[in-house]
């Protein structure tokens, strides 16, 4: 009896959540516009007005900075990369990295948390049901270095590996330090990129980023699905 009271209150906090936060977008009407009009600008994919819109804030520029990484973690799967670019052109390439690994940093925790404390069924709602599907098999097969693996690619939105990671075993500390070793030797790379180039340069790169990402991308799933094929007929 007493864990199923405590199963209930488990339940019930957790609706009380979901439905607290929907309000507050839905019925405060600043925040609400603010969160739309950040993601027009990540979903437009273009450096520059990411950069614009960071600028117009003034001296919160940085501050706008860190939340456009905290909504692009919750919002899968908008591009990391993106924003990293934009901190390193605007802030220099330095303190850009800095920005941009400990936003990142905080967006993956936020993830891990989200999946931990509100379960799959939200975690799904925020993804795909495809999309943490194949990022299990990765944990069955790798373990903990599914984070490791995933975090030497920043250009690539982490943000599933991050919820599928609430999902597990794992503790958070182990989860937290994978992040941020993996991340962090990528992030001071594409942050100096960043910073260095410009114009129709900085767009080639962009899009060979992108096309590496989708060709990393499609490689993980083959692979997945592959592995998937073989445990099938074994069973049989």
């Amino acid at each position: 009896m007493i864990k199923i009271e405590i199963k209930k209150k488990s339940l019930l906090l957790k609706i009380a959540v979901v439905i607290g936060v929907l309000a507050i977008y839905l019925f405060v009407p600043p925040i609400n516009r603010n969160i739309n009009q950040m993601i027009f600008y990540l979903s437009m994919l273009d450096i520059e007005s990411i950069k614009q819109y960071i600028l117009s804030f003034g001296i919160w520029a940085p501050v706008i900075s860190f939340l456009l990484m905290l909504l692009q973690s919750v919002a899968a799967p908008l591009p990391a990369f993106l924003i990293t670019f934009s901190n390193a052109a605007l802030f220099g390439w330095v303190k850009g990295a800095i920005l941009s690994w400990s936003s990142a940093m905080a967006g993956a925790a936020l993830c891990f948390y989200i999946s931990r404390f509100l379960g799959r069924d939200v975690a799904i709602k925020l993804t795909s049901k495809f999309a943490l599907e194949s990022i299990d098999e990765f944990f069955d097969k790798y373990g903990k270095h599914t984070i490791l693996i995933a975090r030497l690619l920043p250009f690539i939105s982490f943000d599933i590996v991050s919820y599928a990671a609430g999902l597990t075993s794992m503790s958070f500390m182990s989860f937290f330090v994978a992040t941020g070793i993996g991340q962090l030797p990528a992030t001071i790379v594409y942050s100096y990129v960043g910073g260095m180039l410009t114009g129709g340069a900085k767009l080639m790169v962009t899009g060979l980023l992108v096309l590496f990402a989708l060709t990393v991308l499609i490689y993980m799933m083959k692979r997945i699905y592959e592995d998937k094929n073989v445990k099938e007929n074994n069973i049989e």
